[in-house]
């Protein structure tokens, strides 16, 4: 059994900050990337960043580059994302994800994802 659990989601005001948080369990060794996406209503879903599972190379997406920071700590099998300056169009569903390949990058939008979680919503009202 592989899982992953997010957690932290809640409601802010634009401007402001939130973390969320995904937890890992299972065969953690065997992943390579770890990622964020996000979905909202009506729009498909969007690779926010991506992080090699030694945390020393990350991406972003454009949208969010230079608000958000993608971070793990291995010990504790957690990945993070510190969202800042959240807009309103920030607003959806955050999911976890990882890879149990690696094809030369963790860009979110260039690497196939294997492990999904169940998504915590992030609102940010205007």
């Amino acid at each position: 059994q592989v899982q992953l659990v997010e957690s932290g989601g809640g409601s802010v005001e634009a401007g402001g900050s939130l973390s969320i948080s995904c937890a890992a369990s299972g065969y953690t060794y065997a992943y390579y990337c770890m990622g964020w996406f996000r979905q909202a209503p009506g729009k498909e879903r969007e690779g926010v960043a991506g992080l090699n599972i030694r945390g020393s190379r990350a991406y972003y997406s454009d949208s969010v580059k230079g608000r958000f920071t993608i971070s793990i700590d291995n010990a504790k099998n957690t990945l993070y994302l510190q969202m800042n300056s959240l807009k309103p169009e920030d607003t959806a569903i955050y999911y976890c994800a990882a890879s149990g390949s690696y094809g030369g990058s963790c860009s979110p939008t260039r690497t196939k994802f294997d492990y999904w979680g169940q998504g915590t919503q992030v609102t940010v009202s205007s």
